[in-house]
């Protein structure tokens, strides 16, 4: 165990403001996105005697404990049909009456809780965190069903609305937790969301539920009926009996909903080692001030670990060897944990042995070496059973001659095969760039990471927006010439065009990373996610595919 880390360079100052700022002018994006429809829509809700999804979730949670997951979800993704704030749908992972549980709660200010494709995605992510997790999971319905402008988005493929009760019916019989809360219209196929709980609440006056409501009715029947009188808390509770449980008003449905929780068994928990947290040696209010906003420039990944890891330790896996990815094992929160992060610091010279293995190795690329100490690293901690995080900043694997005589797309493809059977769980934190298959080999959403969080340094692509801009350029060129000018100005177009999709809110807004959290924040949200999937007690055994040699 050695200590690593060193104070902050003579730039820090400089750094950290460039990234207050960035954060401030984010946070006031966030606080905007907390509001959903905007200050009228709220004033209407209340007007009915409602609470808005957040104050409905402040009052469900043990206090200070939500950390929410997906609050940028479909910004700007829909402009023709205006804002969806957060998805309409506010998810996260908080405690209540000390129990470890996902929330869901829809935000009935933005379009009536109606469910766009980006709602159904994130509800779905909401219950991937409950089933890999085997946490309990809370519904707060308050939906006017699908958005029908965008039906043939939500409605008929794998993974839409159909798949949140199939996955209801999957967690229920797999003995993870399920209650929900009709706190305004259920309707439709949502309608079978809260039945298909374990459990089913609603309130007087404000919750309804019917497979049609009286408009489709009147159209279909003839009937003429109003909500209350069709599926109202009455009739769903005292005379259907699908509703298990009616409630004067929305405090008491939350005071009793705490009290199902707290009745909860308490659960077999993984077999990891916990001991007493350290703080580290460094203060994690100095990771604001590491990484410098040019992106070309080098930085040590080792005082960013230094901020994060306990006592500023690390055990290190072939520190001489593969210098461009660091492996070790430490302790976060008193929690062990696997270390697999890109090294962005130029790490060999031209001197000696190594000017016959390479030239020189560029930092946040993968290389044959590295690639191999990983996988194998990997591979040790799977035995060990101990969690991995990994932290991106990778720029791909090494191109050229050289690398491909050195056999690096088979080193690479071992490592994205161990990353992709390994069964220990695994948490992802995107601090710089994440590009092509450096993104899958450092266990990128599509390697299911149990976890996925970014900072606001980070940018995923195929490749580097310099890179790709010239591609794409030549792509458009190849038939015609222009001027010089001419090809300046489509050049800053396609880079301008292209950077737009690196924004790290264009991919939280697709739910491709969980949320873009504050760097000095990193060590608070690891420890609770390693809290959180040390809940599932379950770890398969690890097995690999065939592997070239």
């Amino acid at each position: 165990m050695k200590e690593i880390g060193k104070q902050v360079g003579n730039n820090f100052e400089e750094i950290r403001f460039y990234w207050e700022e960035k954060l401030k002018k984010m946070e006031e994006e966030k606080t905007k996105i907390r509001l959903g429809g905007g200050e009228k829509a709220i004033a209407r809700l209340h007007g009915k005697g409602k609470l808005t999804a957040r104050e409905r979730i402040n009052i469900l949670v043990d206090e200070g404990s939500f950390q929410e997951i997906g609050i940028w979800a479909g910004w700007n993704l829909y402009p023709e049909y205006g804002e969806v704030p957060a998805g309409g749908v506010v998810v996260g992972i908080a405690e209540i009456e000390g129990k470890k549980s996902v929330v869901v709660a829809n935000d009935a200010t933005v379009k009536a809780g109606a469910w766009f494709p980006i709602t159904c995605k994130k509800v779905l992510r909401a219950q991937e965190i409950s089933e890999e997790n085997k946490i309990p999971i809370v519904y707060l319905v308050d939906s006017a069903g699908v958005f029908l402008p965008l039906q043939d988005e939500v409605f008929p493929d794998k993974y839409h609305f159909g798949r949140v009760f199939y996955n209801n019916a999957r967690l229920s019989a797999k003995g993870i937790y399920q209650i929900a809360a009709v706190l305004g219209p259920c309707v439709a196929g949502g309608a079978y969301l809260p039945i298909m709980s374990d459990e089913s609440h609603i309130v007087d006056k404000i919750g309804s539920i019917f497979l049609a409501g009286p408009h489709l009715v009147k159209a279909a029947i003839g009937e003429v009926i109003d909500e209350e009188s069709l599926g109202g808390s009455v009739v769903q509770s005292d005379i259907s009996g699908i509703i298990d449980y009616r409630h004067p008003d929305e405090k008491s449905c939350f005071r009793a909903i705490r009290a199902n929780v707290a009745s909860l068994s308490k659960q077999k928990m993984a077999p990891f080692t916990k001991k007493d947290s350290r703080d580290p040696k460094f203060d994690p209010e100095e990771l604001i001030g590491i990484i410098p906003p040019d992106k070309t420039k080098p930085y040590d990944m080792y005082q960013i670990l230094a901020r994060i890891l306990d006592g500023s330790e690390l055990v290190e896996f072939k520190p001489q060897y593969g210098k461009t990815i660091i492996c070790g094992t430490g302790w976060i929160g008193g929690w062990p944990v696997g270390i697999v992060a890109n090294q962005r610091s130029i790490v060999h010279k031209k001197t000696g042995l190594e000017r016959r293995e390479k030239e020189l190795q560029i930092g946040g690329v993968i290389y044959s070496d590295s690639a191999d100490k990983a996988a194998r690293f990997i591979e040790i901690c799977n035995q060990r059973k101990i969690p991995i995080i990994f932290f991106q900043d990778v720029t791909g694997f090494m191109v050229g001659s050289r690398a491909e005589k050195g056999g690096i797309i088979k080193d690479g493809a071992k490592m994205v095969n161990v990353v992709a059977n390994s069964t220990v769980p695994k948490i992802t934190v995107v601090v710089g760039n994440s590009f092509g298959a450096g993104n899958y080999a450092m266990c990128g959403r599509a390697y299911s990471p149990r976890f996925l969080f970014a900072w606001p340094s980070a940018s995923i692509a195929v490749m580097g927006g310099e890179q790709a801009s010239n591609t794409l350029l030549e792509i458009q060129l190849r038939k015609r010439k222009v001027s010089e000018t001419e090809r300046e100005n489509i050049l800053n177009t396609i880079k301008k065009k292209y950077e737009a999709t690196m924004d790290p809110r264009y991919a939280a807004a697709r739910l491709w990373i969980d949320e873009i959290i504050d760097p000095r924040k990193t060590r608070d949200i690891l420890i609770n996610a390693l809290e959180t999937v040390a809940h599932n007690p379950d770890i398969e055994e690890f097995k690999t595919g065939v592997l070239q040699t």
